[in-house]
């Protein structure tokens, strides 16, 4: 069985916040009926201010990430900056677009923050891009995004948007059987790219089943 050939039924979430941005996924990777991994990796950092979720083929999702990351560093080298999260998602769009013929069997989100602020823009395999205060892509969307418009506001924090990724990503894993495994949550701020540790995720999300009790 090739890496290749697996098919990701998943869940994965970008929510823009007034202080940063929060990227989430859990860690199934199916193959058909098979759960062919319990902890595949669905967050891929791109630079200190931008990560990118990925939904589809592992080897397209892979190949993508190595493509966008090493134009972003390639960028921040010319210029002594970093890319803008909307740049790296145009790129990445630019990149989708001209396989259109021989796809990328994906769905991605990438977000981050720059001196514009906070962002998220969700991309398909023909290079579409759409940019919205949060996104979800993967099987298990249509649960997490019923969680999202519930709870969502204009004025949310990093720190509350990470309690609503988690109980988004519990809410399609307990509903898609194509999502599973655990969650994942990278914050990125000001401050830089963080992946939460599993104790501080399972922490929270205990604390969020108690309140829905």
């Amino acid at each position: 069985m090739e890496l290749s050939e697996l098919k990701k039924g998943t869940t994965t979430i970008g929510i823009a916040c007034k202080d940063g941005t929060v990227l989430a996924s859990e860690t199934r990777a199916t193959m058909g009926n098979l759960i062919a991994h319990k902890h595949a990796d669905k967050i891929y950092k791109l630079d200190n201010n931008i990560g990118m979720t990925t939904a589809g083929l592992v080897g397209d999702d892979q190949a993508l990430a190595r493509y966008v990351r090493a134009e972003v560093e390639i960028h921040r080298l010319k210029t002594g900056s970093p890319m803008s999260a909307r740049g790296a998602a145009t790129l990445t769009a630019n990149i989708l677009q001209s396989n259109r013929f021989m796809p990328f069997f994906v769905g991605l989100i990438i977000g981050g923050i720059d001196s514009g602020g906070s962002s998220v823009y969700g991309l398909d395999a023909a290079g579409g891009m759409t940019d919205d205060k949060y996104v979800s892509i993967g099987s298990g969307s249509p649960f997490a995004l019923g969680v999202l418009e519930d709870h969502f506001d204009s004025g949310i924090t990093v720190s509350e948007a990470t309690d609503l990724a988690i109980r988004a990503l519990h809410s399609s894993m307990e509903r898609d059987s194509a999502s599973g495994g655990k969650a994942v949550v990278v914050n990125i701020t000001p401050k830089g790219y963080v992946k939460l540790e599993d104790r501080e995720i399972d922490k929270r999300w205990s604390k969020i089943a108690k309140a829905s009790i």
